[in-house]
C-alpha cells in the first residue's frame, strides 16, 4: 500500500479533510480505512461498537475508491471516507439484525435510501454499529469509550462510540426519543438530528412515523453537516419527505454569522431532573457566551447586549412528554406486533411492557397526542422570532455509571416530538472528566443556520 507521507495520522483527519485529500491523491482511501481497521483492532475489545465488521470488505471498497481517482472518474463529497451504519438500516451486502435475536442473520436485498445515498457520495460502508434492542431501551454490548464502566447511551450506541473512539470519522443513527443526541452527548461527539422528514427512513426499522428521524455523528460540526447533506432528499417511499431544494448545510455551517447569534436559554419543564453539575455548567456557559458577545459587540459598535436570554416555554409544553409517550408506545405496539406475538419470550421485560401499554392506548388519546405536535409547533415561532436557537441541556448529566440502562432521553423528547432540528456539541465536561453535551435547537427547516450557530458556539468556547 503506497501513499504520500502524512502530516498527521489518517484517523486524526476530519472527514472533510480526508475526502479532499483522497480526491487530490495525496492520501489513499486504503490508508484511511486501514488506519481505522487498526484502531478497531486496538480498542474495540473494550468498546464493542460493531455488530458486523469485515475488514477485508472495507479494504475492497477503499481500493475501488482509489482506483476511481486514478482513472479520473467522478468522485463524491465523501469519496473514500469510511462511515459506520447503525444496524437498523438495511444494507444489501451486510446483515441487518436490529439488535435482537429475533432478526438474527437477516440479509436485506436492498439498501436503505440513506445508505444508497452515502454510497452515491463515495462513502466506504465500514460496517454495522450496535443498536439497542429494536432501537428502544434494551442495552447492547457497547461501552462508553471515555470509561467502559459507563453507558454510551442509546439507541445509536455503537455509532456514537465508534466515532468517539476514532474508529471511523462518521456514522449514522436514528432518533425516536433521544437516540442520537443522548449517546453523542455521553460519548463526547457532535450529534445532529435534522428536521423530521428531511432524510428518508425507507428501509430503516420503523418505530413511529411521527417521531423517527435519521441523524448523524461526527467529531466536528462541519463533518456532521457534510454527511447529513448527502442523505437529504425526496423519496417516494417515505411519505414525510418533500420535493425541495437540498439545503447547503456544509457551506452555511462553515460561514460566519452576519451578526452575533442570539440564544434562548430554555430549561424546559424537567429542569428539576438536571444534575447539580449540569445546572452549574450551564450557568457558567451562559455567562461566558454573554461576556464574549458583549466584548465583540462593544468593539464593533460600542454597544453591549446579552447574547443569551433565559426564556420559559408556554405551559402547553408541560404536556409534551406525556404526548410523546402515548405516540411512541402505541406505535411500538403496532410496529412490533409480529415480534411480540411470535417471540415475546425473547424480548426484554422493558420492551414487552412498553408494547403492552401501547396496546391499551385509545385511538382518541393517540390522535389527541398527534394533534399536540401541531399545537406545540404553532407556539415555537414566537420563541424563534427572538432568537436564532434554543440553548438547553442534551442530557440530565454525564453518562451514568453501569451498563443496565442507556440513560434518560427526557431532555431530547420535546424536540423530537416537535420535529425540530437539534445538535449537541461536546464543549463541556462533568464529573470525572466525562463529556457533558450542550444542545442547540432551531426552527423546523432551518437546519443550516442551526449548524452555523453550533459551529460559532464551539469556536467561542474554544477561544476561551
Amino acid at each position: 500500500m503506497d501513499g504520500q507521507p502524512l502530516d498527521k495520522s489518517p484517523i486524526e483527519m476530519s472527514a472533510a479533510e480526508a475526502a479532499e485529500a483522497i480526491r487530490a491523491g495525496t492520501v489513499k482511501s486504503e490508508q484511511l480505512v486501514q488506519a481505522c481497521i487498526d484502531r478497531i483492532a486496538e480498542v474495540d475489545d473494550k468498546v464493542e461498537a460493531w455488530a458486523y465488521f469485515d475488514p477485508e470488505y472495507a479494504l475492497k471498497q477503499a481500493k475501488e475508491a482509489d482506483l476511481a481517482v486514478l482513472e479520473g472518474k467522478p468522485t463524491g463529497p465523501l469519496h473514500g471516507v469510511p462511515v459506520g451504519i447503525k444496524d437498523i438500516f438495511d444494507t444489501h451486502d451486510m446483515p441487518t439484525e436490529d439488535g435482537t435475536v429475533l432478526h438474527a442473520g437477516e440479509q436485506p436485498l436492498h439498501d436503505a435510501t440513506a445508505v444508497a445515498l452515502l454510497r452515491q457520495a463515495g462513502a466506504v460502508i465500514m460496517g454495522k454499529t450496535v443498536t439497542t434492542e429494536l432501537a428502544v431501551y434494551g442495552p447492547g454490548k457497547t461501552r462508553n469509550p471515555h470509561n467502559p464502566e459507563h453507558t454510551p447511551g442509546g439507541s445509536s450506541s455503537g455509532s456514537a462510540a465508534a466515532v468517539a473512539a476514532h474508529m471511523v470519522p462518521l456514522a449514522i443513527g436514528s432518533q425516536t426519543n433521544g437516540s442520537v443526541i443522548r449517546p453523542a452527548a455521553y460519548c463526547g461527539v457532535v450529534g445532529f438530528k435534522p428536521t423530521h422528514g428531511l432524510i428518508s427512513r425507507n428501509r430503516v426499522l420503523q418505530i413511529s412515523r411521527p417521531l423517527d428521524t435519521v441523524g448523524v455523528f461526527a467529531r466536528d460540526v462541519g463533518d456532521a453537516a457534510l454527511i447529513a447533506e448527502q442523505m437529504i432528499g425526496y423519496d417516494e417511499f417515505d411519505p414525510d419527505t418533500r420535493p425541495r431544494a437540498r439545503p447547503r448545510l456544509s457551506e452555511v455551517a462553515a460561514s460566519e454569522p452576519p451578526v452575533t447569534p442570539r440564544l434562548a436559554f430554555v430549561k424546559t419543564p424537567i429542569w428539576d431532573r438536571a444534575e447539580a453539575t449540569t445546572k452549574e455548567a450551564f450557568a457558567e456557559l451562559v455567562e461566558h457566551i454573554n461576556e464574549f458577545a458583549a466584548a465583540a459587540e462593544s468593539r464593533a459598535t460600542g454597544l453591549t447586549e446579552e447574547a443569551v436570554q433565559e426564556m420559559e416555554l408556554p405551559p402547553l409544553f408541560d404536556e409534551a412528554l406525556g404526548w410523546h409517550t402515548t405516540i411512541m408506545e402505541a406505535d411500538l405496539a403496532k410496529s412490533y406486533a409480529k415480534e411480540y406475538q411470535t417471540g415475546k419470550d425473547k424480548l426484554s421485560k422493558t420492551l414487552s411492557e412498553m408494547i403492552e401499554r401501547g396496546q391499551k392506548v385509545l385511538a382518541v388519546d393517540y390522535n389527541r397526542a398527534v394533534d399536540g405536535i401541531g399545537l406545540l409547533n404553532s407556539l415555537l415561532p414566537a420563541i424563534f422570532s427572538q432568537c436564532d436557537a434554543i440553548l438547553t441541556p442534551a442530557t440530565a448529566g454525564v453518562a451514568p455509571a453501569g451498563l443496565a440502562s442507556t440513560g434518560s432521553p427526557a431532555f431530547c423528547t420535546i424536540w423530537t416530538l416537535c420535529g425540530t432540528p437539534a445538535v449537541t456539541v461536546p464543549i463541556m465536561q462533568g464529573e470525572d472528566g466525562l463529556p457533558l453535551g450542550v444542545q442547540l435547537v432551531g426552527p423546523k427547516g432551518d437546519d443550516a443556520r442551526l449548524l452555523r450557530t453550533a459551529r460559532w458556539l464551539v469556536d467561542i468556547v474554544n477561544k476561551g
